[in-house]
């Protein structure tokens, strides 16, 4: 019997309950514990969005899926585990959990390749693979498939399609990433690059000419980040006659802190405040389409690495 294919679907992770948001914050600060201002502040934006974030449960569905439809597409071909960053089970207990495997498949659950986002993934999957005497192939990005633009896009035009007739001429189009210090630009990273080729193969998808790229949800360091930032570009767009303002978190796959905090609270806020209407695409998620297009990155990458 031939041995299946691993694949170890990656993710950030989140606290399950509200007990568990200080060690989790501690351990995302690399052990430092938070001080009791900035634990306060991230309780009170978990509360705002109701207590705790659905990212564990949006992101099971997910990994559930993308077995699913690799079953459904290439039966009896992979199996697949998997791991979190900063919870459990860690990234090694998803690779140790395919050591039946001699060729394992790593996939992050962000569509775009960064030194100290995706990378440091796939270098401990890597190094995790190894120690079972397994080939690691990972999947380094997905943002650039047609079918990732088109989905995305079919979200955007619904999106726009819900503006009132008065909108028209006034609407701009913002596609958001998570920041990441500025460092890696120096580094020669690729994320930012690749964030602004995303938002533009979705905008031709959609039929849209005009669009802007800003960041959001940059990290609380004495390290400048990639701007500008979602919250910095709303006055210019006020000022220039824009009246609604139509975000696409394209750097995300789900609903999270990321997105029902800082866009739908945070960044809502902010627009309203200057008379703009802010609304954004509809999440990824687990939607069936999404997932065919996890399932797409996932042979691609099998494909190409033989």
């Amino acid at each position: 019997m031939t041995k299946k294919t691993g694949v170890v679907v990656m993710a950030y992770g989140t606290p399950g309950s509200t007990e568990e948001v200080e060690p989790y914050y501690t351990k995302i600060r690399h052990g430092h514990p938070p001080t009791p201002e900035l634990l306060a502040d991230l309780v009170r934006r978990y509360d705002a969005i109701g207590g705790i974030s659905p990212l564990s449960e949006l992101t099971a569905a997910q990994v559930a899926g993308i077995a699913r439809t690799l079953e459904t597409e290439h039966p009896d071909t992979y199996q697949v585990a998997f791991g979190a960053k900063y919870t459990s089970p860690s990234v090694e207990d998803g690779v140790a959990a395919l050591s039946g495997s001699t060729r394992i498949i790593g996939l992050v659950l962000t569509p775009h390749q960064a030194s100290l986002g995706s990378e440091q993934y796939h270098e401990r999957a890597r190094a995790e693979a190894e120690r079972h005497g397994a080939t690691y192939v990972p999947v380094t990005h997905f943002y650039d498939l047609e079918s990732f633009a088109q989905i995305q896009a079919t979200r955007l035009q619904t999106a726009l399609g819900k503006l009132p007739a008065s909108a028209n001429g006034s609407t701009m189009v913002a596609f958001t990433a998570h920041s990441l210090p500025e460092k890696v630009l120096e580094l020669g990273d690729p994320y930012p690059s690749q964030v602004a080729e995303s938002g533009a193969m979705i905008a031709k998808a959609a039929g849209i000419s005009d669009f802007l790229i800003a960041w959001q949800s940059a990290g609380r360091t004495r390290d400048p980040w990639i701007g500008p930032s979602i919250l910095e570009i709303l006055p210019a767009l006020h000022e220039g006659g824009t009246t609604h303002l139509v975000v696409c978190p394209v750097g995300f796959v789900s609903d999270h802190l990321e997105v029902l905090y800082d866009l739908d609270i945070e960044a809502d806020a902010a627009a309203n405040e200057l008379g703009l209407h802010l609304s954004r695409t509809a999440s990824l998620n687990a939607d069936q389409d999404f997932l065919h297009v996890l399932v797409e990155a996932i042979v691609r990458a099998d494909a190409t690495s033989d």
